[in-house]
């Protein structure tokens, strides 16, 4: 693990990893295959709550019933607050179009859907002091591992927009240099 900032360990695996999404492959079966919703902070919580009256109207009939009985999110097993999801595995957020392509209804209508849905498949983690950014290797993302490598693209360029979003411009530059320094060491 890589030290960036004052307050990140990053995994060697974002460093090393190839990954580059295909939804013209997976369809964006991420929101809908899971077993538990996406991690969300209390601001976007209040957020989406703000949102709500415009994202509602929006939502599945089986989505705005699970809102209307559990609320818009629940503690997972671990005390993560994490949004709440229908038939215990498809985000609330998720729709399908008439072609079977899954996506956000929070990017959709506008809104900046949770930094965990836009980092991913990076999760954050608590590791003492420190914030852990680690890969999260799941089979559905198959084909975004198999696009990478085709296209040599890192993990940490791949997901640069949601990196910045969340640490910064300077600590996606520091991390820059990190992996420029690994690579350069590992091809001795």
């Amino acid at each position: 693990m890589f030290v960036i900032g004052n307050n990140t360990l990053v995994s060697l695996d974002v460093l090393e990893k190839e990954f580059c999404c295909d939804l013209d492959t997976c369809r964006g079966c991420c929101c809908i295959e899971g077993d538990a919703g996406c991690p969300i902070t209390d601001d976007e919580l209040t957020h989406l709550e703000s949102v709500m009256p415009q994202l509602l109207p929006q939502m599945t009939k089986e989505a705005r019933h699970v809102v209307e009985t559990q609320g818009l999110s629940y503690l997972d097993p671990t005390g993560e607050r994490v949004l709440s999801i229908v038939n215990d595995k498809d985000c609330i957020f998720a729709r399908t179009d008439h072609q079977g392509w899954c996506y956000c209804l929070i990017e959709k209508m506008g809104f900046e859907k949770p930094i965990s849905c836009h980092l991913y498949p990076i999760r954050l983690s608590r590791v003492g002091e420190y914030i852990g950014v680690e890969y999260h290797r799941w089979d559905i993302c198959h084909c975004a591992r198999i696009r990478g490598k085709k296209l040599h693209l890192p993990l940490y360029q791949f997901l640069r927009e949601p990196l910045i979003r969340r640490f910064g411009q300077e600590w996606y530059d520091e991390l820059c240099l990190t992996a420029d320094e690994w690579h350069k060491q590992m091809s001795k």
